[in-house]
């Protein structure tokens, strides 16, 4: 067997000797607690705490934030008084200007609808000329179908209707003189233009779509005049 040198021997006694001591250490104070399993309890309690306190404050802030928009869009809002209830504009002192808008929407259909109403083959008959005569009527009657519409004396209505191999163009233009603008009667004239297109042409396609219902110009009354940058067009 190999012999250990008295350099080792020194070693192993010094080593055992800590282990010793140490052992003797833990034995003599079993239930003495370290500063930090004392303190790491704490430390949970308060990262936990620290966590719920700010998520506190989020939802403060958010409520607060929501309650100023809600505010402020009220302002904004001409239909809607200080107590948030739904109300109608008193336009009794806007001075009587001319006010004009025009209004668009589209009629997407197959090329068989397409070819039909330019045949004169739907079971109805003319869709564009009724869909003209249903815009006019409905512009007259807005204030009757949108709640807090103003009811107007309106002195032009023009539906007009484009037929391409896409379907339908419709535009509504609207004017008057008065005190608030046209704008709803010109849209009402376009949607009721087109529902009555689609119940003209129903019995050939029921896929036929109504799409981009929208506002392409007003002039007149205290915002200004708008004009859209994107013209609607269908493709001839």
């Amino acid at each position: 067997m190999p012999k250990v040198g008295i350099r080792e021997k020194t070693i192993s006694r010094k080593g055992a000797k800590v282990k010793k001591n140490q052992r003797r250490k833990e034995e003599a104070q079993p239930f003495a607690p370290s500063v930090f399993y004392f303190f790491a309890p704490l430390r949970e309690i308060l990262r936990h705490a620290s966590t719920y306190f700010k998520l506190v404050l989020d939802i403060a802030f958010c409520r607060l934030h929501s309650a100023y928009s809600l505010q402020a869009n009220m302002k904004r809002l001409s239909h809607i008084d200080d107590e948030g209830r739904v109300a109608m504009v008193d336009t009794s002192a806007k001075p009587v200007t001319a006010r004009r808008a025009i209004a668009s929407a589209r009629v997407l259909m197959s090329t068989e609808t397409v070819r039909a109403i330019r045949a004169g083959q739907t079971p109805k008959g003319d869709p564009l000329e009724t869909a003209r005569l249903a815009g006019i009527m409905a512009a007259k009657r807005t204030a009757e179908l949108i709640p807090l519409c103003h009811p107007l004396a309106l002195t032009h209505i023009d539906v007009r209707a484009k037929l391409s191999e896409a379907g339908v163009l419709l535009e509504a233009e609207v004017a008057t003189e008065g005190q608030t603008g046209v704008e709803m009667e010109a849209l009402t004239a376009v949607s009721v233009a087109a529902l009555t297109v689609y119940d003209m042409c129903k019995a050939v396609d029921k896929a036929i779509t109504i799409t981009d219902v929208r506002l392409e110009m007003k002039t007149g009354g205290k915002s200004g005049d708008y004009v859209r940058q994107e013209k609607t067009e269908l493709k001839a």
